[in-house]
């Protein structure tokens, strides 16, 4: 059930461990547009607007559970790569106990500051009551987020990047399912959109426990590696709790830019909620590269093969800049045609602006998949805090374009958010990979 990706071509690796990732990612997004599809034409615009300016709030919170959960794994695959397998083992016990830690402390605090958050977000009055509903729910399956992360995110950095497909596919048929039932037949609204996306990450995440620990033979502890340690825990949070921050920072930034969005008008709000939607579908690709690069990252650097991860990087920015140029195709041929996917009668507003929003992000589309494939790699080669940074770098232009851009130039303030954020951290993040790998090789010669 494991994959060594310290031998090998490092094109042909990172190909076939990727696309795992990316069909699952896929199928997410797939997923997230049915979802939010059904809210649209089942509801109406408001409904999807009161979903949609939830978004950088989850993204605030949501993303920090899911970096630190996903940093937890980084130093397990860093001790796959070493071959020190007891080791790894009680870091996979460490880093449970400190899931289960981190997620009610989040559940608790989020589920009762989600009001406050929204009010204070200048959320139009008249959706404020359905987001509210919908963020509480979220927030009250944070548990099962990171239960279902957390093992996810284990299986890739031992290698196996095709079982967590399979579950993350069950995940969405389920949530697609519970949409439809929840809101078609129960008439729950947008709060049946929020359950229906609990329910299909705790089912999931129970039953891929249960595989883990049938399957995964390399998992199988001593009483002796169940052991609870301060410095364990403490180099699990060395590199947990700085990725799972650079997600919090870089939404802070979004959460201030949603903001003057939401001063804009539900109509704008509902503009840019659907082009977030098609953007998510088509960055799925640059998603999967930056996992990937993850794990290659954590387990070439324990096994001091540092050139591996130059070459890793070339390949996976090469294949980026061929899919930057046929994605800004796809979206200048067709890209109002697939605001209809959610909405059955589009205002022109809403079709003109959405159309812009996704013109100005697909033509920075490789300015994003360096975002995500020098972070990533540098959080696996175990330099955390560096990519810490380049979240702030993004926070402060995002928080930029709100406060200036959006109050002077409107919806073009706007949809301009997020590639001034890619921009500004691609020259923190790529020097600093360079200045990394020189790091560890001085490392290893000393």
């Amino acid at each position: 059930m494991t994959k060594d990706l310290t031998e090998g071509k490092p094109l042909t690796l990172i190909v076939k461990f990727s696309f795992s990732i990316l069909l699952g990612l896929l199928f997410q997004q797939f997923y997230n547009i049915v979802d939010t599809a059904i809210v649209g034409r089942a509801l109406g615009p408001e409904a999807l607007a009161a979903v949609g300016c939830t978004g950088s709030v989850c993204f605030l919170l949501l993303g920090f559970c899911n970096g630190v959960s996903g940093g937890f794994t980084l130093p397990i695959a860093q001790k796959f790569g070493a071959k020190d397998f007891s080791l790894m083992r009680t870091y996979v016990w460490n880093a449970a106990f400190l899931c289960i830690i981190f997620s009610v402390v989040f559940t608790v605090g989020t589920a009762i500051l989600c009001g406050p958050i929204l009010v204070l977000m200048r959320t139009p009055e008249r959706i404020l009551n359905d987001s509210v509903s919908y963020l509480r729910i979220i927030f009250l399956g944070i548990p099962f987020l990171f239960l279902y992360n957390f093992i996810a995110n284990l299986m890739r950095s031992l290698g196996d990047s095709k079982t967590p497909l399979y579950f993350l596919v069950a995940s969405s048929i389920l949530n697609i399912l519970l949409d439809l039932f929840f809101i078609r037949v129960c008439s729950m609204g947008v709060a049946g959109a929020a359950l229906a996306t609990v329910i299909s990450q705790a089912l999931p995440g129970l039953v891929s426990l249960a595989f883990l620990l049938k399957n995964f033979s390399i998992l199988k502890m001593s009483r002796k590696e169940k052991v609870i340690a301060k410095k364990h825990c403490f180099e699990l949070c060395r590199f947990g709790i700085p990725m799972g921050l650079q997600y919090s920072i870089t939404a802070i930034g979004s959460v201030i830019l949603q903001s003057s969005v939401n001063g804009l008008g539900h109509y704008t709000v509902t503009a840019i909620s659907a082009g977030m939607k098609i953007n998510m579908l088509f960055a799925s690709v640059f998603d999967s590269f930056g996992l990937t690069m993850a794990t290659y990252g954590g387990q070439n650097t324990g096994a001091a093969k540092y050139d591996r991860l130059v070459h890793g990087v070339r390949d996976c920015m090469l294949i980026s800049a061929v899919y930057s140029i046929v994605a800004f195709a796809a979206v200048f041929f067709f890209g109002k045609n697939f605001i209809y996917i959610f909405l059955k009668n589009p205002t022109e507003k809403i079709l003109d602006e959405a159309y812009i929003f996704l013109l100005a992000n697909f033509g920075f589309y490789i300015t994003l998949a360096a975002v995500n494939i020098y972070r990533f790699m540098i959080q696996g080669m175990g330099f955390s805090a560096f990519s810490m940074f380049s979240g702030l770098a993004e926070m402060l232009a995002r928080a930029a374009m709100g406060i200036f851009a959006v109050p002077l130039f409107g919806i073009y303030g706007a949809v301009f958010g997020s590639p001034a954020a890619w921009v500004l951290a691609d020259c923190f993040l790529i020097p600093a990979f360079y200045h990394c790998v020189k790091k560890l090789k001085s490392a290893k010669r000393i």
